[in-house]
């Protein structure tokens, strides 16, 4: 090959193309607690898998039928958080888990036998699911971590001091649910320093759907709640001149305001793009989706659930909503009142996509995964 340069025609040596991605074997765990996880973990190996690598998933509940039409998913056993009226029960909790003991063992003994000593993965990446995390640990296998959940473990925040033993608490069981990570890809909207070299955070994870939405602002307002929490829609309905689109009864009726609405993935997602305020729990994966489409939060953490507090904390000091521990008629009025100041503070929330986080992922295992070895290495 040949170049010309300054007048003189120079000979310029053919160098071949190295190969910028590893083709590896990857075993990703996604907690099916939720929504939230499995929607991050289907944008993440979506990626993964086109750009050549061998995935294999491990989820349960919602997450494994979440994930089960598009990818090779192996169904493991994992925790479930039980809740009454908008707060955490621990009786329920335990007991429902407590029950999955035995035939978690044996889901164990597949999971382990099926991927770790036949599939063979050259990384493991987790979205806080701890089977995955153990037994990577266990066969030596390089760590990733790709979630929202290491923000409380590896960046620095203030913290109120009312809340700073469900912090260490919270800390402690994110150390037990993953408890040494090669590396930490964190997704939070509040942006902090972190302890180490080896933790990155980036913008929130999206799903394309979300991506592709349009907003607008067609006068209602969305109302997201996981579960019973009747006594947030009994004050709600004083507010008659306001149209509150209800999601989470799968119902199809009015009651005054309140339009029940039923599951639609994408009804639901419609009605978010048009809505002019959201009014949910403190979830990391809808508040984030909100704010990207520029709606006002309004922020009610599950009691008992300190990422949920940290999430509304964060939002309030950001002015993109209103966090509330007590709902009151009062503080449903205040939230309406202000609106527009919100609206103006939600118009500049730097929303971006998910191309950061992949990018780096992808550097992580590049050159036959040379990156993500030698923090694996350093960490032995």
């Amino acid at each position: 090959m040949s170049l010309v340069l300054d007048g003189v025609q120079r000979d310029i040596p053919i160098i071949p193309r190295l190969k910028e991605t590893y083709m590896a074997k990857i075993i990703y765990g996604v907690s099916g607690e939720g929504s939230g996880h499995s929607s991050r973990a289907k944008e993440m190996a979506g990626h993964l898998v086109k750009q050549g690598h061998d995935v294999r998933l491990a989820s349960y509940d919602r997450g494994f039928r979440n994930l089960s039409e598009d990818f090779d998913v192996v169904e493991i056993e994992g925790l479930h958080i039980a809740s009454e009226d908008n707060q955490v029960s621990k009786v329920k909790t335990f007991t429902e888990n407590i029950k999955k003991i035995p035939e978690g063992q044996k889901k164990l003994n597949d999971f382990r036998h099926k991927i770790f000593k036949e599939f063979e993965p050259d990384v493991a990446i987790t979205d806080f699911e701890p089977m995955t995390a153990y037994l990577a640990n266990y066969y030596d296998v390089p760590l990733i971590t790709i979630d929202n959940q290491h923000r409380m473990r590896y960046m620095n925040y203030s913290c109120p001091e009312n809340l700073d033993k469900d912090r260490k608490v919270t800390e402690t069981v994110i150390r037990a649910m993953v408890p040494k990570p090669d590396v930490s890809l964190v997704t939070t909207f509040f942006f902090g320093e972190v302890k180490n070299e080896r933790t990155f955070l980036f913008p929130p994870i999206l799903r394309e759907e979300v991506l592709a939405l349009n907003p607008s602002d067609e006068g209602h307002i969305l109302v997201y709640l996981t579960s019973g929490f009747d006594s947030f829609l009994d004050i709600l309905k004083p507010f008659e001149r306001e149209k509150f689109l209800v999601y989470g009864y799968d119902r199809d009726d009015a009651d005054g305001p309140i339009q029940y609405k039923p599951f639609s993935k994408q009804g639901f997602l419609d009605d978010l793009a048009s809505s002019k305020a959201v009014m949910a729990t403190a979830g990391f994966t809808l508040m984030t989706e909100s704010l990207y489409l520029k709606k006002p939060y309004l922020a009610m953490p599950m009691n008992g659930q300190f990422e949920q507090e940290l999430n509304g904390m964060w939002l309030d000091e950001l002015g993109l909503g209103k966090n509330v521990r007590d709902i009151s008629s009062d503080v449903v009025g205040d939230f309406l009142y202000r609106l527009p100041e919100y609206q103006k503070e939600v118009s500049s929330y730097d929303a971006q996509d998910n191309t950061a986080i992949k990018n780096r992922l992808d550097e992580l295992l590049a050159d036959d995964c040379k990156s993500i070895r030698s923090f694996h290495e350093n960490r032995k």
